[in-house]
């Protein structure tokens, strides 16, 4: 079986928009969850709703693959999974290096989708001298003295990080000077990169962050709706003795109601 090292996927190549690439695997997901339960074919209005999509968008998306499923019947899933998994790269094994075994690092070490999806966990990286040796997910812990050897031996070209912020930038230019050329970083810090180096940041607490801006506004909805306050946008216009309904006192500034 090839290595991450054997073949770079050819999305950029080939001129795929990297908003399509990010939804790729939303489909690959929603498709194998279809391949799955013995579905053969699939509508794309039915695929779209269960990616989270429009189905005009995803046949935009499928366009550059040049799938274009057949009228009447739809999309083949089993032809369609391995078309996206092709073009993702995904039907070849990816060694990967998980660095920072703290909680974070050991619950993505336990993931068992990685296996199923094109990804190895090569090894486990820690800096604490305690660590070493002892297994997390039937993997032995390495110390980070040996992250260079590794990533040649392995052909590593996926890191992740786990670590705190503080070690997160020391540990990204280790691992792109020893070859990596595509990281994962759930550190909660801003990591800098040369030119030719992919980086994806997953943060919890920004996702988080943002869950909680639309809570506190759908509440302030609520609590308007509740008080009987009528939003701007729902006012209506009130006459005046003179000048235009439009017009507010000044005759150039349209009325609305008091918050």
């Amino acid at each position: 079986m090839a290595t991450g090292r054997a073949h770079r996927p050819a999305t950029r190549s080939r001129g795929i928009p990297e908003a399509t690439v990010a939804r790729l695997p939303l489909y690959l997901r929603a498709l194998t969850a279809l391949s799955e339960r013995s579905v053969p074919t699939v509508s794309s209005e039915e695929l779209a709703a269960a990616a989270g999509v429009n189905s005009a968008k995803l046949r935009k998306d499928f366009s550059y693959l040049g799938s274009y499923g057949t009228r009447g019947v739809g999309y083949d899933v089993e032809y369609l999974v391995y078309q996206i998994s092709r073009e993702l790269g995904l039907t070849q094994d990816w060694p990967v290096v998980i660095v920072g075994i703290g909680n974070l690092g050991a619950a993505l070490a336990n993931y068992g989708g990685f296996a199923s999806r094109g990804f190895r966990v090569a090894a486990l990286i820690d800096a604490d001298p305690g660590m070493a040796g002892k297994p997390v997910a039937g993997i032995p812990v390495q110390h980070t003295d040996e992250l260079e050897k590794i990533i040649q031996n392995d052909g590593v070209s996926i890191g992740v990080i786990a670590t705190p912020a503080g070690a997160a930038q020391q540990v990204c230019d280790r691992l792109v000077a020893a070859g990596v050329t595509s990281i994962l970083n759930f550190a909660p810090t801003v990591l800098n990169v040369p030119e030719g180096v992919d980086v994806r940041k997953v943060d919890l607490s920004i996702e988080l962050q943002i869950l909680a801006f639309h809570e506190q506004r759908k509440a302030g909805e609520d609590a308007a709706g509740d008080a009987g306050v009528v939003p701007p946008v729902a006012a209506r216009k009130q006459p005046h003795s003179t000048g235009s309904a439009d017009q507010g006192p000044d005759g150039d500034v349209p009325a609305v109601m008091p918050a």
